[in-house]
């Protein structure tokens, strides 16, 4: 299907850098193209897969399980942050406006590319989980960054779009998750003097 460029369209200063990366993603092997495509398009849930973990190990440690209950939420929050920007900005992806060929197929005119939805998710879960699971969030962390790096590689991104992504998330998860832990803390207060018994 033919994909109808921009005749005109904003000239970035990573322009450059984004036409590289996709020559260097069609001069690299096959197989490792078709291992980061998979990555880009599914990669996400792992992150899911770390919320679940993360809970359960609060759990089973008899810590208070709220924080980790609360990632899912506060990645759907970040998300809805970074649909709101993205709607504001309305960015067409690099793909359409410039002479290359991405590795996956291009975006459609008006899905718009300020900031990538993948880094803005996969940011903040890392910074949920780093918040309420440190192991977790060892993990969480590089792989959030490889999210971001695979959306460039594809070609689906400008860097700038996946290093927004990254920030915004990053941001909103640390500061929703810090809000998360402090209503877990007074919540458990609460119940504490609850149990106390009245004399």
């Amino acid at each position: 299907m033919n994909r109808v460029r921009l005749s005109a369209g904003p000239s970035f200063s990573d322009d450059g850098l984004y036409s590289g990366v996709t020559r260097l993603a069609h001069h690299a092997p096959a197989a490792l193209d078709s291992v980061i495509s998979v990555w880009s398009e599914y990669g996400l849930g792992l992150f899911a897969i770390l919320m679940i973990i993360a809970w359960w190990r609060a759990r089973t440690a008899g810590r208070p399980q709220l924080p980790a209950l609360a990632v899912p939420a506060v990645v759907v929050l970040a998300y809805v942050a970074g649909a709101i920007i993205k709607s504001w900005v309305n960015e067409q992806r690099p793909c359409q406006v410039l002479p290359v060929t991405p590795l996956d197929a291009c975006p459609a005119l008006g899905d718009w590319s300020f900031p990538s939805n993948h880094a803005v998710i996969a940011a903040a879960a890392a910074a949920g989980l780093w918040g309420t699971d440190r192991l977790l969030g060892w993990i969480a962390a590089p792989a959030a960054l490889l999210m971001a790096a695979s959306r460039v590689w594809i070609g689906a991104h400008y860097p700038h779009d996946v290093l927004a992504g990254l920030l915004t998330g990053a941001v909103l998860g640390a500061l929703l998750t810090h809000v998360a832990k402090r209503i877990a803390a007074r919540f458990e207060w609460g119940c504490a003097r609850q149990r106390v018994p009245v004399r």
